[in-house]
This record gives structure tokens, C-alpha cells and sequence, in this order.
């Protein structure tokens, strides 16, 4: 393909520019948001595709299962929103028995049970590999959405847990055993995200101004939230929270953390937050930059600053 994905959901959104009063976020960020009866709902879709996002020969069906339900549910946390319900569309080779099919299934009951949401329905059909797709909806009160586009110069860039945790168990696993303590928590980390459905209500109580889920890879997640708002930061590497077993770049661009980047009003506010979420959920919110009024750039040691050259995952790179 001629153009990056980014340049292509843009595309996309222009020819779907024509939404109605009641939808209140359309195509480009993480989640659809719609007026609802009380409050807001929100609505997103995600798909895993055999040989690219997962491979059979690695991962069992029950790990797959759960983390096509993550993946999604870290969409609905990253718009402050609580999910509900789930669909399924799965494609299915002629290879796959029914066996694997029911512990694909018990793998998405585990991740809907674990978040208090249901898997009311789907589709199932044949294909060449399989195909894991995914619409979840959640809610959120009304005009309570956090969305990426709400970021203000002076405000901190935070972010939840560590990075690089997945790209290095997407690594290690491909390299084979032994591994140790912390090697397996990274796979871990790889084969069955942790998407940050409690914290995320946290971050919003506190003010948080924009918020985006890292999926992609820190860097590239972060550009999206500069774009969206109109704005440049100023990222600290040093300051990135690295998982034990990952490599810098793994933790500046590796994607499928699932952690959740955002934006803070304030450095008390940021500090607010931490403290909540350390209490409630021993979860880590690190402090890596600032937002500024323009300009893409990370800062060394010495206070200089470079050139931000954004990393990460492009399904049409």
C-alpha cells in the first residue's frame, strides 16, 4: 500500500464525515462515542489476524482469546469508559478443529468475566488463517469522555506500568527457552495484555486532558495525541519506564503494551493520580515529558533537546 495506516483512517474519515448530531467522537480515535439513553456509549472494534498478530504455533487458543478481548477493552479504557458487551466475527481455517475453537472461546470468557462484560453474540465463518475480530461496546456519563485530541502546552505526559514488556515476550518467544523470572513475565505480558479498565476512571477523576492507549508503540501514540490536539511535547527517554526484560527501543516503540498514555492538567494533579492508583491497584504512573505549544522533540541529560523520530507499529509500513 502507497500510504501509512495513519494517512489512511484519515482518508477514511473524510469519506465518513457525514455523522449525525448523536455522535459525538467518529473515526479516529480509539473509540466511537454516541449519545445514549443516560450517558454516552462507547463502540470499538479490533481484529487479531493469524500471521500478524498471532501465530498458532506460539500461543495457545485460550491466550489468543483473551487478548482479542483485551485488545478491545483497552480501547473502551482509553476514552474513560466501562465496558458492557462484546461481539465476535471469527474466520476460521480449514485446518482448525472444534477443540481449539471452544478454548478460543473459554480464553474471551476468562477476559470477559475478569472485566465485568458479556459476549453476547457474533459470526463465524471459513477462511485461509484465522481471524479473531472484535466490537465491544462500553459507557461512560455523559460528557465524561477523555479523548486524544484535549492536550494543553504546560500539561505532563504520564503513563501506567512499564513499556516494552510485549515486544520483548513477542522476542523471547520466537528465541525459545530457557528464560528467566523476567523473561516470562514478558511473555506473559505478550500473550495476555493487561488492559487498564480500573485505572483509567483514576486518570479521568483527576483530570486527565487527553488519553490514548499504547498499542502502537509509545512514541508513535504519543505523535497521534500531538496531532490530534495541535500541540508539540517534550519527551524525556531517560524517564520512559522500562519492563525488566525489554530493550530501549522495545520500550520507546515496541507496541502491544496496552498501558495507557495521557495527559495531566498539572504535576499535582499527575501526582494525585499516582497516588491513587498505586493504593487501589499497585499500578506505576510515570511522569516522561511535557506538552508544549509546538514542535516534536525529546530532551537528554543535559537538557539539550533533538528531533522526536517516532517508532512503532504500521500495519501498512
Amino acid at each position: 500500500m502507497d500510504i501509512s495506516e495513519d494517512e489512511l483512517i484519515t482518508a477514511i474519515g473524510r469519506v465518513l464525515s457525514g455523522t449525525g448530531p448523536d455522535v459525538l467522537v467518529p473515526v479516529g480515535d480509539d473509540a466511537a462515542v454516541v449519545r445514549g439513553g443516560t450517558g454516552d456509549l462507547v463502540l470499538t472494534t479490533d481484529a487479531l489476524v493469524e500471521g500478524t498478530h498471532f501465530d498458532r504455533t506460539m500461543s495457545t487458543p485460550r491466550d489468543i482469546g483473551y487478548k482479542a478481548i483485551a485488545v478491545s477493552l483497552s480501547d473502551i479504557a482509553a476514552m474513560a469508559g466501562s465496558p458492557r458487551y462484546a461481539l465476535c466475527a471469527l474466520t476460521l481455517s480449514g485446518d482448525v478443529d472444534a477443540g481449539w475453537t471452544m478454548e478460543l472461546f473459554g480464553g474471551m470468557r476468562e477476559a470477559t468475566d475478569e472485566f465485568a462484560c458479556a459476549l453476547v453474540g457474533g459470526n463465524l465463518a471459513r477462511g485461509s488463517e484465522v481471524t479473531v475480530a472484535i466490537t465491544l461496546t462500553g459507557e461512560v456519563a455523559r460528557g465524561a469522555v477523555v479523548r486524544r485530541s484535549g492536550a494543553e502546552p504546560g500539561d505532563v505526559v504520564v503513563v501506567t506500568g512499564t513499556l516494552g514488556g510485549a515486544a520483548a515476550g513477542r522476542r523471547l518467544a520466537r528465541r525459545g527457552a530457557p528464560w528467566t523470572e523476567d523473561e516470562l513475565h514478558a511473555i506473559h505480558r505478550h500473550e495476555r495484555p493487561a488492559p487498564r479498565v480500573g485505572e483509567a476512571p483514576v486518570l479521568a477523576r483527576n483530570g486527565a486532558t487527553s488519553m490514548i492507549d499504547v498499542s502502537d508503540g509509545l512514541t508513535r501514540d504519543l505523535v497521534r495525541i500531538c496531532e490530534a490536539s495541535g500541540v508539540g511535547v517534550r519527551l524525556d527517554p531517560a524517564k520512559v519506564p522500562r519492563h525488566a526484560a525489554a530493550a530501549e527501543g522495545e520500550a520507546l516503540g515496541g507496541g502491544e503494551d496496552y498501558e495507557l498514555l495521557a495527559t495531566m492538567p498539572s504535576a499535582a494533579a499527575a501526582a494525585d493520580a499516582a497516588g491513587e492508583l498505586a493504593d487501589v491497584f499497585a499500578t506505576l504512573l510515570t511522569p516522561i515529558g511535557t506538552i508544549a505549544v509546538d514542535g516534536l522533540q525529546t530532551i537528554d541529560d543535559t537538557g539539550a533537546t533533538h528531533p522526536l523520530e517516532p517508532s512503532g507499529w504500521d500495519h501498512f509500513a
